[in-house]
């Protein structure tokens, strides 16, 4: 799997930590301040939604005694919370970073989230400093499943693509790494068990946790 790579860049939510309940416990806790409980079907409903946008939606929907600030705000500060003390790094990923280290490969992040929240959680978990650069889709022009954030990663670290790694949970963003041109790694999660097929037919390689990769018994996957 590392034969000929220079760089490995992750994914962070669901991929290198154990994130993805993240945001429904954010919404149960938020609306349980004011007494409301998370409808259903609500993630449904706000798919494809920007963070300002649901924000407008919540505060429409459930009537909020606060500005459209006020709710970021807040979302921001209990997802910091969160990410600081609840977050922890998934099986095998410090082992994983350390030998990356020792063969003096670089290392990056290429994730949806925000770089704030990003840092705040590998710094909470040791391994901030391990980084040679964090890209945020906020940098580039397209989201994933377009390929920008991960070839803008790999330029920040001064890697071609066809010598970079890229680690993901979910297919959109195995597909982003695929259209840049790198190889790619699908990582098991179980907020994305319902496509595992899908995964794998995207994804070059499959780990159930990173000592799969340790251990050597990672799945190569046929083409």
């Amino acid at each position: 799997m590392l034969e000929n790579k220079k760089a490995v860049i992750f994914d962070l939510d669901g991929t290198l930590v154990d994130s993805m309940w993240i945001w429904r416990e954010i919404d149960i806790r938020f609306l349980g301040k004011y007494g409301l409980q998370v409808p259903e079907g609500l993630n449904d409903e706000l798919e494809g939604y920007s963070f300002h946008e649901t924000a407008v939606y919540f505060k429409k929907r459930f009537e909020l005694p606060l500005t459209i600030e006020e709710i970021m705000e807040t979302w921001n500060h209990m997802a910091s919370e969160i990410y600081v003390n609840e977050i922890p790094l998934k099986d095998g990923v410090q082992d994983f970073i350390s030998l990356l280290k020792e063969r003096d490969m670089k290392l990056a992040i290429a994730t949806s989230n925000s770089r704030k929240l990003a840092k705040d959680c590998l710094r909470a978990n040791g391994i901030l400093d391990a980084f040679d650069y964090i890209c945020t889709s906020n940098e580039v022009p397209r989201g994933k499943p377009e390929p920008d954030v991960y070839l803008h990663a790999a330029k920040m670290i001064d890697t071609k693509p066809e010598h970079a790694l890229v680690f993901e949970d979910i297919p959109y963003g195995l597909l982003a790494g695929k259209r840049a041109g790198m190889e790619v790694c699908a990582v098991k999660d179980s907020y994305s068990e319902r496509a595992v097929k899908e995964k794998r037919e995207i994804a070059d390689y499959y780990i159930d946790t990173y000592y799969d990769i340790l251990n050597g018994t990672y799945e190569t996957l046929k083409k």
